[in-house]
């Protein structure tokens, strides 16, 4: 007879790797944050703060304090400050954890699988692939544990396909080492030993820690345990053997890991005793699986594969015909079952009993128990029919192939939109083509049209040119004219200044000395006319020489020879220089006629008794002059005329003086020549300020 029959070997190796597996990631996620172990994988992405609250997480890992553990995580996570994706989807994995192993509890399992799936989304960078394929995992995992078999092959094809497409064989590893425990539970032994054997080859993409040692360790057993159900004894043992080695190699560097390491042992001992049971080996299976029982019957060991391998020992004290040993083994398994469920157990505890009592030609007994396994046993079954039925590899197929139909639906998708884009590009090059058809057509009009204006064009220019070429003429000749007339007039009726002059000083009638002021006042007044003209015209046609000048020599010297004007109409006139000596590229003699003229005009307009100022500033990178009096102002009807030349905005000042409205024309001028600025702000009655501003550099 064999040890324990077929389908609770298939059970074992599915228990056992669930409790060894899911206590091993709960440990791993509450541990080897740890900056003392190796570095753990997908750490690099969590926040400083997260994996402070990991550090202190560590001291509470072994499994009687779980609940601790996670009651601190929740509580230190809600004051960490703006935790990132990475360490939310990290919270959310260790709850997944906690309650698919430790809670049992199958819809918080869910929850926290579809959370998972969420946050994965959100993911950006290197660590999407991982963190997506470990989401699609977990929510397999979690329809496995409600038996709904078809969504958890989907998701587990999720996570398959973006590995595949990244070829991330960490991810890998991870899909098909689930591949072959399905296998397993379906009995495709052979099928399951190809898939752990390929997990275990890709495994080596993992980081070299614990996870990744771990996760070897067991692949080993579980093809030991793949070709142990298939008949091939020899390389069973081969497998398990390695097993115990791998795990020794490492021992040391996974000290604080060697209760899992030692559950790890227990279970391989267990799977040799077997074996050695099947080669009639007796004491050398006795011995094996009580080494295995005893460890895995520990507090926090892996109880439930302690009570299973209890009944391969049950076996082999039955067949050696141990009453003794037998009956208090199955005694000691009774009370076991108060505490530690485990349906696979009781019903191989069922069955030996029936077998025993058969032994004892106790028929009534035997029937009884055997009744009692019946029933426990078509519950087992019944658990994994539906996942028997499955064809695990054709529904991998067909999701293959939705994945495929899909691919072609999304590029016919794309094809079919660049074929409108190129509908709509021709379309609109024909467009085009005839827009520019009829442009040009137009355009030849149009060039026609052109031609002519530029003839029409072309014959005014020439008659500008030579208009402008009179122009110039003529205005050279009326310069030359003026300065002429201003010249040839200028001698006769400075001769009649100066003989009225002289007139004045003999004794005349007092009518006669009347006339002669009169002829003598007009011939000065004809005199300063005759001045003016000859500046505007030598300030259009003479060249600026200009050179250095210090400003307030310039102005001190203007200010200094109109005084002598001024105090005939007891007038003062006040300065205000600048602090330092300033030098300006300017042409001395230009600018000291225009501040004279300025000067002279505030004179002009200003009653008796009362200050014309003249004050000089330095204001961003220019010289501004400004000359200030109190005089009558200028009205608002001619404030735009001051600066013609010639103009009619002409009043005689306030002693009667004669104004000829060409002065302030000739300053414009020389102000312009230099690049500067001229202009001023005048009331009715209060006064009128000139301003000059001049390039400081």
């Amino acid at each position: 007879m064999p040890l324990i029959n077929y389908s609770r070997k298939k059970t074992l190796l599915f228990a056992r790797n669930l409790f060894i597996w899911f206590s091993f990631i709960l440990t791993v996620l509450l541990a080897t944050f740890s900056c003392n172990q190796n570095k753990p994988a997908k750490t690099e992405d969590l926040s400083d703060g997260f994996k402070v609250i990991f550090n202190n997480v560590n001291r509470l890992d072994d499994h009687q304090r779980a609940d601790e553990a996670i009651h601190y995580l929740d509580s230190s996570f809600k004051l960490l400050d703006k935790p990132t994706v990475n360490d939310t989807f990290r919270f959310y994995a260790v709850h997944f954890s906690y309650y698919k192993i430790a809670k049992l509890n199958r819809h918080k399992e869910m929850l926290y699988a579809d959370s998972l799936v969420n946050m994965a989304q959100k993911i950006k960078g290197k660590s999407y692939v991982s963190s997506f394929a470990e989401a699609s995992f977990a929510k397999g995992d979690a329809y496995l544990d409600l038996k709904q078999y078809n969504n958890a092959y989907q998701y587990f094809y999720r996570g398959y396909f973006i590995g595949k497409n990244h070829l991330d064989n960490s991810v890998l590893a991870e899909y098909t080492y689930r591949m072959g425990m399905i296998m397993f539970r379906q009995s495709h032994f052979e099928l399951a030993a190809k898939y752990f054997k390929e997990s275990y080859r890709q495994s080596f993409a993992h980081n070299d820690d614990f996870k990744a040692f771990f996760l070897r360790q067991e692949l080993l057993n579980n093809i030991g345990e793949s070709y142990q159900h298939n008949g091939n004894i020899d390389s069973a043992a081969l497998y398990f053997n390695k097993t115990l080695a791998y795990i020794n190699q490492n021992n040391n560097r996974f000290k604080k890991q060697a209760s899992l390491l030692e559950v790890a042992r227990a279970v391989t001992y267990g799977d040799l005793g077997i074996i050695a049971y099947n080669q009639k080996q007796f004491t050398r299976a006795t011995n094996l699986l009580n080494k295995s029982i005893e460890i895995n019957l520990k507090k926090y060991n892996d109880n439930s594969n302690a009570e299973l391998v209890e009944i391969s020992l049950g076996r082999v004290y039955l067949d050696q015909h141990k009453d003794a040993l037998f009956t208090k083994l199955m005694q000691d398994m009774s009370r076991q079952f108060d505490s530690v469920k485990n349906m696979e157990a009781e019903t191989g505890w069922s069955k030996l009993m029936s077998d025993y009592y058969t032994y004892k030609k106790d028929y009534a007994n035997a029937l009884q128990y055997f009744r009692k396994y019946t029933i426990q046993n078509d519950s087992l079954v019944q658990q994994f029919i539906s996942l028997k039925e499955v064809d695990v590899n054709q529904q991998l197929a067909n999701y293959d192939k939705q994945y495929q139909i899909q691919n072609l639906r999304d590029d016919n998708k794309a094809q079919l939109i660049y074929l409108y884009l190129a509908i709509l590009c021709v379309i609109m090059a024909i467009v085009i083509l005839v827009l520019m058809y009829r442009n040009w057509k137009r355009s030849k009009q149009d060039v026609a049209v052109v031609s002519e204006l530029n003839k029409q064009i072309g014959s005014q220019k020439t008659d500008l040119e030579n208009t402008l070429n009179d122009l110039k003429v003529s205005s050279e000749e009326k310069d030359r004219i003026l300065r002429t007339v201003a010249h040839d007039l200028r001698n006769p009726i400075g001769g009649i200044a100066a003989l009225t002059n002289a007139m004045l000083e003999d004794d005349f009638t007092e009518e006669q000395k009347m006339l002669i002021e009169l002829v003598n006042s007009t011939s000065y007044n004809s005199l300063e006319l005759i001045n003016e003209i000859l500046e505007a015209t030598n300030a259009a046609n003479t060249n600026l020489n200009k050179e250095p000048v210090e400003i307030n020599s310039l102005v001190s010297n203007s200010v200094e020879i109109l005084s002598f004007k001024a105090a005939e109409k007891d007038q003062h006139i006040v300065t205000e220089l600048l602090t330092k000596p300033k030098e300006i590229l300017i042409s001395q003699e230009k600018i000291w006629r225009v501040i004279s003229n300025l000067i002279s005009n505030a004179i002009k307009f200003s009653p008796s008794n009362t200050s014309i100022k003249v004050k000089i500033t330095n204001e961003d990178n220019e010289i501004k002059i400004s000359v200030s009096d109190s005089g009558i102002g200028i009205p608002d009807d001619i404030k735009d005329q001051v600066f013609n030349i010639f103009t009619n905005a002409k009043r005689p000042g306030t002693a009667g003086e004669k104004s000829f409205g060409l002065g302030l024309s000739i300053c414009q001028q020389i102000v312009g020549d230099h690049n500067g600025k001229i202009w001023f702000e005048s009331n009715n009655d209060i006064g009128t300020t000139f301003y000059v501003s001049l390039p400081a550099a």
